[in-house]
């Protein structure tokens, strides 16, 4: 999913843009209201990230110049206004969600993804590894075309895993995904829920790596390939 992130702290703008990246994301920022709105009308995004207060153009003001040009591309707004007047404004602008600052960028991850569900109507996303399938709506994964058996946070272990597949995914990062800043996860944690999913997977075609003092990373398995402990 290509994303168009219009912001003009440059502090937020950076932070949120490596969230994105880090999610597997294509980011493009822009700094102010009429250069994120001249992108958005020349498309090439698939969902727009708009923050209100803006220079030279507020979120006001492109969020209605964008809609009544019949741009169609779901945006979220961020904003730092905590007045229903406001929320419904939006809304009735055309956004498709708003986030009131300030926000955790895992809820704003997750809003993204909501929104996307939500804009491609009854098509439910699906990621497909080899010879496995996962239900991202339904939460069902199947491997080899028999179901596998996971627990919620084994779910999420692997649905992470799959998401960024052939590239490592640290530690902290899966600690954040499923326990949030919760005193329960803790590396360890994710080290016995990777176990418990490693364990899952035998026998099929993928295999969990791990990267001694970084992360994980889930790949299809190549022919006589060894995976690390």
């Amino acid at each position: 999913m290509r994303i168009l992130l219009i912001e003009d702290t440059p502090d937020i703008a950076f932070a949120i843009s490596m969230r994105l990246e880090d999610e597997g994301y294509g980011v493009t920022v822009a700094h102010d209201g009429t250069e994120g709105e001249a992108l958005a009308m020349a498309g090439g995004h698939d969902l727009v990230i708009l923050d209100i207060n803006l220079p030279r153009k507020d979120g006001f003001a492109v969020l209605r110049s964008i809609r009544d040009s019949g741009v169609s591309q779901p945006v979220i707004v961020i904003t730092a206004r905590n007045q229903v007047a406001d929320k419904v404004g939006l809304l009735d602008l055309g956004a498709d969600d708003y986030l009131v600052k300030p926000f955790d960028l895992s809820e704003l991850v997750a809003r993204i993804r909501a929104v996307a569900r939500r804009h491609l109507g009854a098509a439910q996303p699906v990621l497909r590894l080899g010879t496995m399938s996962i239900d991202l709506a339904s939460r069902a994964v199947m491997v080899a075309g028999k179901p596998l058996d996971l627990g919620r946070r084994e779910f999420d272990v692997l649905e992470t895993l799959a998401s960024r597949a052939g590239h490592t995914v640290t530690k902290d990062k899966l600690v954040l995904k499923l326990f949030g800043y919760e005193d329960t996860g803790t590396p360890n944690a994710i080290e016995l829920l990777v176990s418990r999913v490693r364990r899952k997977l035998e026998g099929s075609d993928l295999e969990i790596i791990t990267h001694r003092g970084i992360g994980y990373m889930l790949r299809q398995r190549s022919e006589g390939a060894v995976g690390e402990g």
